[in-house]
């Protein structure tokens, strides 16, 4: 395990450990205790929509990998506990085949996953939100040209920018701090020189030869 980031996250390079996690169980049991600490498998059967046995052996898989492990903190030792190893994860796949195909795998579950998470926080969230927080949420949808060099500058720049916040121990924050969520997607589109797919024949799109805008 690697925890060389500005936000002290779990890395995952090997394509058998991507395919793991890619799946709509675990990714929501790994969440759950990332989220809320350790659990038993009991503990985290409604909240993931699997019974306790199926849980159990969720469990067990991602412990395989060492995205979970054993919380000896427990008071009672009737059931097993287990802890996420850290606070969240990142990924990056291998250039081979193998790579590439377990990480489009996991980034199409995580985007299913999220999908409705706006939407979920519109309807159950923010009607509970005081209007000087209200007023600060929003969405954002920018598109802007740079190279990969630059894009990659520009996402370590964000993360060193928000890592002590995302460090903060939850125990101790500062008076009127609130957790914040936020989902952040980097979108790169294909160039013009990208290799044509069947069908590239159509006309462009009214508009195409415009500049991007924000």
């Amino acid at each position: 395990m690697s925890l060389k980031n500005p936000y002290g996250d779990f890395e995952i390079t090997e394509p058998q450990a991507l395919r793991a996690l890619a799946h709509p169980v675990r990714l929501a049991i790994l969440e759950h205790l990332q989220r809320h600490g350790p659990a038993t498998a009991t503990g985290l059967s409604p909240h993931v929509g699997a019974t306790p046995s199926v849980v159990s052996w969720h469990l067990r898989h991602l412990a395989t990998f060492g995205l979970v492990t054993d919380w000896h903190g427990a008071t009672s030792k009737r059931e097993r506990w287990w802890q996420a190893v850290a606070r969240g994860f990142r990924f990056t796949a291998t250039d081979s085949v193998e790579g590439q195909s377990a990480s489009q795998q996991l980034r199409g579950e995580m985007f299913a996953r999220n999908a409705d998470a706006p939407q979920q926080w519109l309807l159950s969230e923010e009607p509970r939100l005081d209007p000087e927080w209200r007023a600060l949420a929003g969405i954002a949808d920018t598109r802007f040209v740079a190279t990969a060099d630059e894009l990659r500058q520009l996402e370590e720049s964000i993360e060193e920018l928000i890592a002590p916040y995302v460090r903060r121990k939850e125990t101790s924050p500062p008076d009127g701090a609130r957790i914040v969520r936020m989902l952040r997607y980097l979108l790169p589109e294909p160039g013009d020189d990208a290799p044509a797919e069947s069908g590239d024949d159509a006309p462009a799109e009214p508009g195409d030869d415009e500049p991007a805008t924000s």
